[in-house]
């Protein structure tokens, strides 16, 4: 039977992420924050269960677009908490891991991410970098920053993931101009 649950965050998985990927703020509490337990293949087609945090308000949309993506034979190479990788967007990135809350500041600025509100998701970043002027993060996503070629796990506008995403109302960084961010997917605050 797959597996697509929320839940409020347990003690354990408190204390594992606070320090961490967690510092107490003025902007989210661990209360508005959820546990998603969720199903996914991976890149030789194994059925995996991963681990993500992310708003509560979100977690429907995140359990449609991950249950959809399942059922579809979608592959993700690796759906883990920021924790592992001790909250370094670096290594999460270049380990091409799928992940969602981060308590971080955008790379480079000081402005507060998506992410920080568990609003944000990165898909095999690897294969869909962020790309800002020269730089390209990961690295090693420079091999697939023309997205004018074809290649496996690549987001564009026909690809389920995307189309999963946009019909809850999600946002893409591949849209953006200034920047192209092809892994991020983020839902923002009605306010904004």
């Amino acid at each position: 039977m797959p597996i697509f649950t929320a839940n409020p965050l347990s003690s354990e998985l408190i204390a594992h992420i606070s320090g961490i990927t967690y510092q107490e703020n003025p902007h989210i509490s661990l209360e508005e924050l959820c546990a998603l337990c969720i199903n996914y293949n991976d890149f030789e087609g194994r059925t995996c269960i991963g681990e993500m945090i992310c708003a509560a308000e979100v977690a429907d949309d995140l359990l449609f677009v991950f249950k959809g993506l399942f059922e579809a034979g979608y592959r993700i190479e690796k759906i883990q908490l920021a924790d592992v990788y001790g909250g370094d967007d670096d290594l999460i990135m270049a380990d091409n891991c799928t992940s969602c809350f981060n308590y971080r500041c955008v790379a480079g600025t000081d402005t507060l991410s998506m992410h920080a509100l568990g609003r944000a998701v990165d898909i095999n970043p690897l294969y869909n970098p962020y790309i800002v002027g020269d730089k390209i993060m990961p690295p090693a996503g420079a091999a697939y920053a023309d997205r004018t070629r074809d290649f496996p796990h690549k987001i564009d506008e026909s690809d389920l993931c995307y189309r999963l995403f946009k019909r809850r109302g999600w946002k893409w960084g591949g849209h953006w101009t200034a920047e192209k961010d092809y892994q991020h997917f983020y839902k923002p605050l009605r306010a904004l």
